[in-house]
This record gives C-alpha cells, sequence and structure tokens, in this order.
C-alpha cells in the first residue's frame, strides 16, 4: 500500500520544503506555504514492464489543424484562426474583467454555427449563469449547462463516444480531485485537475478552455506548471475606468505570440472592435501640446494610439515620475538621452506619462513618440495633428528603425493621416496625394529651430 506523507508546499511557485516556515525562500512570499499530503510509492516506475514507444522519423508529413470559428472574430483572431481540436486553452484576468462574459458568449456564437458546448462553472449556480445569459440577449439550445465541482463527476459526464466541441470549465481554482487531501486552490489541486482536464479533452479531441484567477501582481495564481501544460495562455486586460478589454496571447503552439483582441464593455456584454485605432483616436484632442500619435504593432495587427505627456516644475529634491500604460524604466532612459544628447533639462521638473485607452505597449518602437511628446509638453508646442511617429532611440541619440514599419505607414495612411515620423522609407506604392514621410536618423533632428526666437521645439513643422 503506498503511504502517505505530509509535507510543506508554496502556493505561489510550488516549492516544496520539509517544515513550515512564514515565508518561502524560493520566490520570497510570506504565508504561502501550507501543509499538503502525498503518496509515495515504495517501488520505482523502473521495476515494472513499460510499454516500448512507436518512434517515428522528424521528417514526417502532417496536415495542419483544422481550425473551427467560434464566431467571435476576436477571440478566433488571437486564437491564432479559432479552435484546435485537443487543444486546452487557458485565460486569466483580473476579477470581473469579463472573462466569463467572453467564453459565455464565444460558447452560444459557436452552438449558433453548429458547435456543441458545455459550459461548467464551479463559482455559480446553473440559474445564475442563466439569469446573465438571459440579460446579455445569449440563449441557444446547442449550449449546455452545470455547476459542478468534482473532477470525477466532470469527466465522467465528458468522457463519452460523441463529446462536445467546446467545453469551459470557470474555473479551475474551484475544482476538486477527490483523492488529493488538499483543499481547492492548491497548487496539488489545481495541477492535478488541469493534467486530468487536459488529457480527456486530448483524447477526445475537443477544445477545453480553462479560466484561471490571478494574484495581485496580475498573474495567473497556482503553480507556473499551469501555463506549461495548456497550448494557449490568453490574459484579459483592461482598467475599470475604460470600457475597453484587451484579449492578449502570451503563449499560442498553434499561432502567434503578442496578437491582442479589442472589445468594448456595455450593457449588452462584450462588442467587438474592429478597427481598434480609430476607436483609440476618436477622442483625441488637436492642437493640444504633450501628445503625439504612435503607430505600433500588436502581433499582426498595426495599432495606433495617442501618447500623452505633461511635464510641471517640481520643488521637491526628486521630482515624479509617473507611467500609466508604459514601460518606467523606459521613459528613465529617453528622458536621459534627451537630456544629454539634446541638452533638454527635465531634471528639475515632474514628468508624467499616459498611453491613452488603458492600452499597454511594450515595443521599444514607442521611444520616438514619447521623446516627441515629452519635448512638446516641455514647449507647448501642438505636434500636427496629422502626423504619426515611430522610432527606437539609441543611447548615442540615433534613431533606429523598427519592424513592420510598411504596415505601421499603411494603417496610418488608411485613418487619413498625412505626415510620418520615422526611420523608414515611403511606401513602394503610395497613394495619390497620401502620407509623406519624414526620415529621422538622429535624435536632434526632431528639435531642429525653425528660426530665431521661435521655441525652443518647433514640432509643429513635423
Amino acid at each position: 500500500m503506498p503511504k502517505a506523507t505530509a509535507h510543506y508546499m508554496c502556493q505561489a511557485c510550488g516549492a516544496v520544503t520539509s517544515k513550515w516556515a512564514g515565508r518561502c525562500e524560493a520566490c520570497g512570499e510570506w504565508n504561502s506555504i501550507i501543509e499538503e499530503k502525498q503518496e509515495i510509492t515504495p517501488k520505482g516506475l523502473t521495476s515494472g514492464k513499460g510499454k516500448k514507444l512507436g518512434l517515428v522519423p522528424l521528417s514526417i508529413e502532417v496536415e495542419d489543424a483544422p481550425r473551427r470559428e467560434t464566431g467571435v472574430a476576436e477571440l478566433d483572431r488571437v486564437l491564432g484562426g479559432g479552435l484546435v481540436e485537443g487543444s486546452a486553452v487557458l485565460i486569466g484576468g483580473d476579477p470581473g474583467i469579463g472573462k466569463s462574459t467572453l467564453l459565455l458568449q464565444a460558447a452560444v456564437r459557436a452552438a449558433t454555427g453548429g458547435l456543441s458546448c458545455v459550459y461548467v462553472t464551479g463559482e455559480e449556480s446553473v440559474a445564475q449563469v442563466s439569469l446573465r445569459a438571459r440579460r446579455l440577449g445569449l440563449v441557444h439550445p446547442g449550449v449546455s449547462l452545470a455547476a459542478a465541482t468534482s473532477v470525477r463527476d466532470i469527466l465522467a459526464s465528458l468522457d463519452a463516444p460523441q463529446p462536445p466541441d467546446m467545453v469551459v470549465i470557470d474555473s479551475v481554482q474551484t475544482m476538486v480531485v477527490d483523492n488529493i487531501e488538499a483543499a481547492p486552490g492548491t497548487v496539488s489541486q489545481v495541477r492535478a485537475a488541469s493534467h486530468e482536464l487536459i488529457r480527456l479533452a486530448k483524447r477526445r479531441g475537443f477544445t477545453l478552455f480553462l479560466v484561471g484567477h490571478v494574484t495581485k501582481d496580475g498573474q495567473i495564481a497556482g503553480p507556473r506548471v499551469l501555463e506549461h501544460m495548456v497550448d494557449t495562455v490568453l490574459y484579459f486586460e483592461g482598467e475599470r475606468a475604460h470600457p475597453y478589454r484587451i484579449l492578449r496571447a502570451v503563449k499560442n503552439r498553434f499561432g502567434g505570440t503578442d496578437e491582442i483582441g479589442v472589445f468594448t464593455m456595455t450593457d449588452l456584454g462584450l462588442q467587438e472592435v474592429a478597427n481598434p485605432s480609430a476607436l483609440f483616436l476618436s477622442e483625441r484632442s488637436e492642437h493640444v501640446s504633450g501628445a503625439s500619435v504612435f503607430a505600433g504593432m500588436e502581433g499582426s495587427r498595426p495599432l495606433l494610439v495617442e501618447i500623452q505627456a505633461l511635464v510641471t516644475p517640481s520643488y521637491m529634491s526628486s521630482p515624479r515620475r509617473a507611467v500609466v500604460g508604459w514601460d518606467g524604466n523606459r521613459l528613465a532612459m529617453v528622458l536621459a538621452v534627451l537630456e544629454t544628447r539634446l541638452s533638454a533639462r527635465f531634471s528639475d521638473q515632474e514628468v508624467y506619462l499616459n498611453v491613452a485607452g488603458g492600452l499597454r505597449i511594450g515595443e521599444p518602437a514607442a521611444d520616438l513618440a514619447v521623446a516627441a511628446a515629452l519635448l512638446s509638453a516641455q514647449s507647448g508646442v501642438p505636434i500636427a495633428a496629422d502626423t504619426v511617429i515611430f522610432g527606437e532611440i539609441g543611447l548615442s541619440g540615433e534613431v533606429r528603425r523598427v519592424s513592420r514599419s510598411e504596415a505601421r505607414l499603411k494603417e496610418a495612411e488608411k485613418l487619413g493621416f498625412k505626415k510620418a515620423v520615422c526611420n523608414a522609407a515611403a511606401p513602394a506604392t503610395p497613394a495619390a496625394g497620401g502620407l509623406k514621410v519624414r526620415m529621422v536618423t538622429q535624435l536632434a533632428q526632431l528639435a531642429e529651430v525653425a528660426k530665431p526666437g521661435a521655441p525652443a521645439y518647433d514640432l509643429a513643422a513635423l
């Protein structure tokens, strides 16, 4: 008989220790170590005879994974084109951000397209889910509901010759494996429940969606191995003050990463945004200093957003630097380059930077747009409203080229912009009266003085 022994496991990182401690030595979290029991078999796996594997050459020809559309175009885009049979998708996000609503909408639209869907909730009752679906106008007989937390019962219901095409588990932290003596949501329970559900999805060929809770740092709660077990990891992002929601892929075995889908939260649920650039620029104020339009890339999608900067005098020894939607360390580097290469003085001024719309930008191509917004805020001269800016800034003050420049320029031209400032050539086939590209290779070209007595940085000429 296997013997059950007690050990202590960190619920944040999964590290195992022989005794309890107030602080995990592996990840540094406090009060995250709890006692769990595990079964130890007296003999190793090498003591018995195993089944020999059927090895195949790497050059074997296989067909591409077929796709099944959910009916939610933005979700299909992030997944790489639609659902893949036997795949497991993990979606995380802040409480109330819209994870359950998104998956409920996807299940109903997929059922409308002829797929069979099962929605299993461990946090609500069937009546609560049904009432929310009726309020959002999401009623379809092809979607089956169940309220359960027992993984054994769920497996028995799904393990059938004709399994459903799509299964949603909301959420994986509420699932319980009855042969493990641990509380729901612990590392052992989450790992075991996910393993059993994913194994059944692979064997029966249905697409499995797992909803995951997140920690205060925004990471999916539970062991990190959970993200390695699934095929796709999605994060649902957004600010409570903004109606926009961003669905971002950070891992995808069947498609590209860093792809995004854009939604708006309304009274009738999540609405897809086909042209997010126009949405993020819809409330832009023209002829205001400290604002620039950045032409960025999110996966394969070009996206135009407004970057806002505010520079005010500071009476403190250490002026404040506040950033929303961008990397604070990157801002410090851009300020240092501006002070060193252009003699622009920011050391006695407070600097505030914001990416409008609640979007987060991670690529260095935003350096030049940030620098232009900072110079405009300091001088009080607005940047021309029909200008887009992008480019990476080096420490020596050079402006480097960035990838997918032509796609960025075409998106700007499509939205009616007339000028672009970047280190890139104009499109090969420019439209009549279309976009004019001003190439800049040095940061000093961004701060040319137009005439004596003019403001220090004449950005209106851009």
